[in-house]
C-alpha cells in the first residue's frame, strides 16, 4: 500500500524493500543493520535501482537521494506498518502453529478469494521483519489479509499482533518446533495462544479441534469460536477420507473435495481454509472447485517421479510434528518399499536427542525399511531405528547431504517411494540433487 513520507504528500512510497537488489522504482528502502550484513552499505545501490527514499539510522554521505534518519530502523519499519494497517482498516486473519502455517495461509487466501479480494504473506515472511513488510505490501483494494505469524520465543506473537491487529486467529497445532526456548509443549502452547489472547472481544478464534492443546484455547475466549478437523468435535469436519499418491478425497457436510495436496495434514489445512471462507458465506461447492486447483510451493510436499521411483520433496523445513506428518503421508500412499532421508531438526535444544530418537522409532513403526540421517542429532534417529530392527545397511548416518544422495543411488530401485525432509540449515535438497544427478 502507498504511504506518504512527508506532510505534504509529495513523496509517496509505492513499495518497500530491505534488500537493495529487490528495490523497484518508487520503493522505500529500509536499511536494517544485521549481524553479518548492514543495509546501510547498500543505500547507494538502492537509489540506483529506483528507491524514492531510504530509511536509515545514520546518513550516508555523498549519496543523492532522500534519507530519512531514525533512531532505530527496525522500530521505524514496525511503526510504519502499524500505521498503515490502521489506515487500511480491513480484516486481518492471523495464522500460527507448529506445522502447516504456510500451507494453511495459502489455503485460506485461495478459498477466501472466492468471495473478496485478498492479500497474504508472501512466502513465509512471518517474523518481526517479515510481517511488517507483508502489511506494507497489502493491496489497498483487498478486503482481507492473511498473515502468517511465527515465533521462537515467548511474547513474539503478541508483538506481531500489536502490529497486525488481527480480528481472526487461526491455530493449526502445537508441537515441538523451536522447543529449545521452552520447557515443553505447555510453554509452546502458551506462546501460540498469544494470537487468540490478542483478538478483540468480537473476534473469531479458528482452532484445530483434533489438537487437545489448541482445542483448549477457546475455553476462556470471549469472542466466537470456530473449529476444524477430522474428529466429531469439529464444526467444519472432513469425513470419508481416502488418500493416494496424487492427493486426497474427502467430504465436508456431504460436499466432495478433491485435493492435489496429499495426506492428513493437507486435508486439515484445507479444512481450516474452508472454516474461514464460510464466514463470508462462500458455498461449499465453490470452495470445493477452488480447493481442487491448489498446489503447494517448491520443496513443500512436492511430488516427483524418476525412473520408477516416487519422490516426495519436503525439504523446506522440518520439526518433529511436520516430519511425522510426512512419514504418515508416505505410509498411507506408498505401495512399494518406503525410504526416508531425514536431516537434523534444528532448534530443539535439550529435547533434540529424545525427539530425534522418537522419530526413528516412529519411522520403523510406520513401515519404513530404509532410513538415512543427515548431520548432527539425526544420528539419534538412525541409532533408534537400528534398535528397532533396521540393519546397518538400511539405517545409515551421513555428515553431508551429498554423501547421503550418493549412497541412495546405490540402493534405490523402481517401485520405491523416497521422502526427503529436514530443517532448512541441513540442506537436504542437496541429497535429492545428488540422487537425481
Amino acid at each position: 500500500m502507498k504511504v506518504s513520507l512527508n506532510d505534504t504528500g509529495t513523496l509517496v512510497a509505492t513499495g518497500y524493500a530491505i534488500d537493495s537488489r529487490e528495490v523497484r522504482n518508487g520503493d522505500l528502502f529500509i536499511a536494517l543493520p544485521g549481524d553479518h550484513v548492514d543495509g546501510h552499505d547498500f543505500v547507494k545501490q538502492a537509489f540506483e535501482n529506483g528507491a524514492i527514499a531510504a530509511l536509515v539510522e545514520r546518513k550516508i554521505p555523498n549519496i543523492s537521494g532522500v534519507q530519512i534518519v531514525v533512531p532505530n530502523a527496525l522500530s521505524a519499519l514496525q511503526d510504519l506498518a502499524k500505521a498503515a494497517r490502521l489506515r487500511w482498516g480491513q480484516t486481518v486473519i492471523g495464522v500460527t502453529g507448529s506445522a502447516g502455517k504456510t500451507s494453511t495461509k495459502e489455503n485460506i487466501a485461495t478459498l477466501l478469494s472466492c468471495a473478496i479480494p485478498v492479500s497474504k504473506t508472501i512466502g513465509n515472511f512471518n517474523n518481526h521483519i517479515g510481517l511488517p513488510l507483508s502489511i506494507l505490501r497489502i493491496d489497498e483494494a483487498s478486503k482481507a489479509a492473511v498473515l502468517e505469524m511465527g515465533m521462537n520465543h515467548s511474547g513474539e506473537i503478541a508483538q506481531l499482533c500489536e502490529i497486525a491487529k488481527p480480528q481472526i486467529g487461526v491455530v493449526t497445532n502445537v508441537g515441538y518446533a523451536h522447543a529449545e526456548n521452552f520447557d515443553g509443549t505447555d510453554g509452546i502452547a502458551a506462546a501460540k495462544k498469544e494470537l487468540i489472547d490478542s483478538l478483540p472481544a468480537d473476534g473469531v478464534a479458528v482452532l484445530n479441534a483434533d489438537d487437545p492443546l489448541v482445542a483448549k484455547f477457546g475455553k476462556d475466549f470471549a469472542g466466537k469460536v470456530e473449529t476444524f478437523g477430522l474428529s466429531n468435535a469439529a464444526k467444519t469436519r472432513a469425513t470419508n477420507l481416502t488418500y493416494n499418491s496424487d492427493g486426497a478425497q474427502f467430504q465436508i457436510e456431504g460436499q466432495i473435495f478433491h485435493s492435489k495436496v496429499p495426506g492428513r495434514i493437507g486435508v486439515l489445512n484445507i479444512t481450516a481454509g474452508v472454516a474461514v471462507a464460510r464466514m463470508w458465506g462462500v458455498p461449499l461447492r465453490q470452495l470445493s472447485d477452488a480447493a481442487h486447483q491448489m498446489e503447494l510451493p517448491k520443496m513443500r510436499t512436492e511430488k516427483l517421479e524418476r525412473n520408477g521411483v516416487t519422490i516426495w520433496n519436503d525439504c523446506y523445513n522440518s520439526n518433529p510434528d511436520a516430519a511425522k506428518a510426512m512419514l504418515d503421508l508416505v505410509r498411507d500412499t506408498a505401495h512399494g518399499r518406503r525410504i526416508a532421508v531425514l536431516g537434523e531438526m534444528l532448534e530443539l535444544g535439550h529435547w533434540a536427542e529424545a525427539l530425534h530418537s522418537q522419530l526413528g522409532l516412529y519411522a520403523v513403526e510406520s513401515g519404513f525399511s530404509v532410513l538415512l540421517g543427515i548431520r548432527g542429532a539425526a544420528r539419534f534417529t538412525i541409532e533408534s531405528a537400528m534398535k528397532a530392527g533396521l540393519s546397518a545397511r538400511a539405517a545409515c548416518f551421513f555428515e553431508s547431504p551429498e554423501e547421503a544422495g550418493e549412497y541412495l543411488k546405490s540402493i534405490a530401485e523402481p517401485g520405491d517411494t523416497i521422502l526427503f525432509k529436514g530443517s532448512r540449515g541441513t540442506r537436504v535438497e542437496l541429497a535429492l540433487e545428488r540422487f537425481l544427478s
